[in-house]
Parts: structure tokens; C-alpha cells; sequence
């Protein structure tokens, strides 16, 4: 499950336990939406992490010639 899927899902699980008075749904709805913001957390750091090693390459080319 993606990013942004597992956070809407948190996010309707919160509001179906709010609404039913579900505890035990609406914890698992805040867990949810903070397995997606770590994902995409983690999404991000890898995508800068690439940028970085594809600027460090390209900056030992550069110094190479």
C-alpha cells in the first residue's frame, strides 16, 4: 500500500472509530496515517540521497577533466 493510500486510510479509520465511538479503529487510524508519513518521509530522504550522489558524480567528472 502506497504512501498517500495508507494515510487516507488512517484518516477514514479515525473518522468511522470517531463517529462510532471505536477506540481500538480510530488507534489504528492514527497508526495508519503515521506509517504513511514515514514512508513518504522515507521516500523523500531516499530521492535526496540520489540527487546527491548523482551531484557528487557529476562533480567528479568535472574535476576529472
Amino acid at each position: 500500500m502506497g504512501e498517500f493510500s495508507k494515510k487516507a486510510k488512517g484518516r477514514i479509520e479515525q473518522a468511522v472509530g470517531g463517529l462510532t465511538g471505536d477506540r481500538e479503529l480510530r488507534k489504528e487510524g492514527e497508526a495508519d496515517e503515521r506509517a504513511g508519513q514515514v514512508e513518504g518521509a522515507v521516500g523523500d530522504i531516499k530521492h535526496v540521497a540520489k540527487q546527491a550522489v548523482g551531484d557528487v558524480k557529476r562533480a567528479i567528472k568535472e574535476v576529472s577533466r
